[in-house]
């Protein structure tokens, strides 16, 4: 194993990160902008308000993107054991 080998294996792992982790970050981020700015239009300063919203936001983008995310570790983990069979 060489260092080409493994700046590859870390820039596919930061990429499958971000590509599996992104929709669900994005989304919760999104959600807590718009609770922020309804917050302070009604001058609502409730601070478990935006957990529940984020945490249905979350686990509805989380059920919508599965399989996605299934797949691409699915991909990621084929590639880690055909690098492995080939050294």
């Amino acid at each position: 194993m060489n260092e080409t080998m493994i700046v590859s294996l870390v820039k596919d792992a930061f990429y499958y990160t971000i590509i599996i982790g992104g929709p669900i970050l994005l989304v919760s981020l999104v959600v807590g902008l718009f609770i922020s700015i309804f917050q302070a239009a009604t001058s609502i300063s409730e601070q478990t308000l935006t957990f529940v919203p984020k945490l249905i936001a979350v686990f509805l983008v989380i059920v919508a993107i599965l399989p996605f995310m299934i797949e691409k570790m699915k991909d990621f983990t084929v590639s880690i054991f055909n690098m492995i069979q080939n050294l």
